[in-house]
């Protein structure tokens, strides 16, 4: 015998069920019961791994979301005044999902989207120690990926390309991220790991990969083309930014007609405080997807539900 909530994780981890489907069911999604079966399950697991796989799949996670940021800066740099500024939102937020099909599909833990542990937690599957040692590692490993990935563009004179076109928006992104209020960067952050937590619950439906990437794709550009703030793409734009502005030689800025000055907001002090309040903000949008779900589907399920193998 097997519960419905193992085969609805064995299902979401491995793409597969390890029960006999019949052909009629076997394409059909998980339905929200068992996506949150899924999810509390899929905690508990992350809960078990090791320090070392913890940190390196975080390490991953900030690697792929800087990925998906530098595609969007990418994608949008010299596009102000040629194209409607929505299309020019959305542009960026469609290529932004790269970063987070990566993490799904690839494999990598990134804390934005563990911020859905929760559910386990208010299942008492698993205990606030746990919890917290788990966000802490991923969030220092997603920190080291989007720190690392930073450089290396820096260093590999990313900030010239398109004739300085591609420093530019990165400076002016971050200068408009470091302008925020505390309060404004909070409800930012809620709202943007609000559609993140969204996306990777859709995903707990999904059967294969492009299931996958079509559930992830809409949220997270919307949450882009709105200008909401995700701190783990901040980890990295603000760090190649901050590079870009004390770091790159005359010849930029020559070339883009500015100057560092022209880029008052953007200090270490200020990059760190939004990092700050926009985590905060992350992290209270998660835990409401999460603890919202719980209440609906798990507080009053039955202690087991069992299916004929």
């Amino acid at each position: 015998m097997t519960t419905v909530g193992d085969r609805a994780s064995r299902r979401s981890l491995s793409g597969r069920s390890d029960l006999k489907a019949s052909p009629s069911t076997a394409i059909d999604a998980l339905l929200p019961q068992e996506m949150a079966q899924a999810a509390e399950q899929i905690g508990v697991d992350k809960t078990r791994l090791d320090t070392l796989s913890l940190l390196a799949l975080a390490v991953l996670a900030g690697a792929f979301i800087a990925f998906g940021s530098m595609f969007s800066v990418i994608v949008t740099a010299g596009t102000e005044g040629a194209l409607p500024y929505g299309v020019i939102r959305l542009l960026g937020g469609l290529v932004f999902s790269l970063g987070l099909i990566l993490v799904v599909v690839g494999g990598a833990e990134l804390f934005t989207g563990n911020n859905l542990m929760v559910m386990a937690y208010a299942s008492g599957r698993v205990g606030m120690g746990e919890v917290l040692r788990a966000w802490g590692l991923v969030y220092l490993g997603n920190f080291v990926g989007g720190l690392g990935i930073a450089a290396l563009v820096f260093l590999a004179a990313g900030y010239s390309h398109g004739s300085g076109a591609v420093g530019e928006a990165a400076l002016a992104s971050a200068e408009t991220k470091t302008s925020l209020s505390a309060l404004q960067a909070l409800i930012h952050g809620i709202l943007a790991n609000v559609l993140v937590c969204l996306a990777i619950w859709l995903c707990y439906s999904a059967r294969t990969t492009t299931d996958k990437i079509l559930a992830i794709v809409p949220p997270v550009a919307g949450f882009v083309a709105a200008g909401f703030e995700h701190s783990i793409a901040n980890m990295y734009l603000l760090s190649f930014a901050l590079l870009t502005k004390f770091g790159a030689p005359s010849e930029f800025w020559d070339a883009i007609s500015q100057t560092p000055s022209a880029f008052p907001h953007l200090t270490v002090v200020a990059a760190l405080a939004n990092l700050l309040w926009v985590t905060i903000g992350n992290m209270m949008g998660g835990i409401l997807v999460g603890v919202t779900y719980w209440f609906v589907y798990l507080r009053k399920r039955p202690a087991e539900i069992h299916v004929e193998e």
